[in-house]
């Protein structure tokens, strides 16, 4: 089950993700989240809590991405917290040089 919580602070917002990143998200994605976070001027997108990513997930994520920095305020994305079994398998397909590494945020 996928569920997400926005926090917002004046023009920038943080995007909780939790559950599996799959294709039963997709419709989420697309009505939901993608016109919710066209507001904001940066938009993290933490994953903390996702445990599991296929390749449906990962199209979504790069669809997400492209597509609020292709928005009239070219949104400055990016994606944190990212758990080590998803950081794998964003290694396996070299989604750093699909993205760019800028959009990736070091756990602190």
């Amino acid at each position: 089950m996928f569920s997400y919580e926005l926090i917002e602070s004046n023009e920038r917002a943080v995007v909780y993700f939790k559950g599996d990143l799959d294709i039963e998200v997709t419709e989420i994605m697309e009505e939901q989240v993608i016109p919710l976070l066209k507001n904001y001027k940066k938009v993290d997108i933490n994953m903390s809590e996702v445990l599991f990513v296929d390749s449906t997930g990962i199209g979504l994520l790069i669809n997400l991405v492209d597509t609020l920095r292709n928005t009239e305020n070219g949104i400055k994305v990016t994606i944190s917290d990212i758990q080590p079994q998803v950081q794998e398998v964003f290694d396996i397909i070299q989604l750093k040089e699909i993205l760019g590494e800028e959009v990736f945020v070091l756990s602190t």
